[in-house]
């Protein structure tokens, strides 16, 4: 990814975060990459699971299913841990399964400007290897890593957006970073829209990973909420860059609430 037009992405995502208008705020988390500063609430569980196919030109690694579990704890903190099933497909070799990295972390929402102002997280993670033989067998990587975020949100008039930037230090690998912003704007008051931009990789250009998807979340019942994305890479296929990523699943809300008003 060119350089430049990646500092320009950033200034102009960052610049979105500038207090404005009164609205609803867009929600960052499953099916997007992109985190926001919410949590599930006092005692509450958020309980999200997913098939997340990521198609390269050379492999495809699918969650079969990714499950991410949610707790939280008074209004502010969230305790979290994400783990999936994987589907490692290279054309040379047979296909294999294994558990994924352990992903554990916790969210504190330090600054609320309440329902329509600014909200500020910080979300540190844990990206771990369990003791199996996964990495032996190519399905996890060797490298394990610390991930430093920090987490916006803000409405802008008629829709809302999440904004994330995060430091990631890596063991037996280089270091890198994740960025990411979703737009959103709710279609009716069980649907609702998004378009995110993402990308991650160490901070050489080389490795980095930007991508676009569009998806959203559709509230089938209390308390379960349907969950899709579908995107790609934003550079021209290549070996590290992904011709389709993907998110399906549905979000469980324990115990049962009724669902905003708004």
């Amino acid at each position: 990814m060119d350089y430049r037009f990646s500092l320009r992405m950033l200034i102009l995502l960052s610049g979105l975060l500038v207090p404005t208008g009164e609205s609803m705020f867009a929600q960052g988390g499953p099916p997007f990459y992109t985190n926001d500063p919410g949590t599930p609430g006092n005692l509450n569980w958020e309980i999200n699971i997913g098939y997340m196919p990521f198609f390269f030109s050379n492999q495809s690694v699918s969650h079969t299913p990714d499950v991410d579990i949610n707790f939280g704890l008074g209004d502010r903190i969230q305790f979290t841990y994400e783990s999936a099933w994987l589907r490692v497909q290279n054309p040379s070799t047979k296909t294999k399964f294994g558990e994924g990295q352990s992903n554990p972390g916790v969210k504190w929402r330090f600054y609320d400007g309440g329902d329509e102002g600014l909200k500020i997280s910080v979300f540190p993670q844990f990206f771990l290897n369990n003791p199996d033989n996964a990495v032996r067998r190519g399905i996890t990587p060797a490298t394990e890593s610390f991930l430093l975020p920090v987490e916006f949100s803000k409405s802008f008039g008629p829709v809302g957006v999440d904004y994330e930037i995060g430091y990631q230090l890596t063991r037996k690998g280089p270091n890198g970073f994740i960025t990411g912003a979703v737009i959103g704007h709710d279609l009716t008051k069980k649907f609702e829209i998004d378009l995110e931009f993402y990308s991650q990789g160490p901070f050489h250009l080389a490795g980095n990973q930007p991508t676009i998807d569009f998806g959203g979340r559709y509230k089938i019942h209390k308390p379960v909420i349907l969950l899709f994305m579908a995107g790609r890479s934003l550079e021209s296929a290549a070996a590290n860059q992904s011709y389709f990523i993907g998110y399906f699943g549905l979000q469980i809300l324990l115990p049962p609430k009724s669902y905003d008003s708004n």
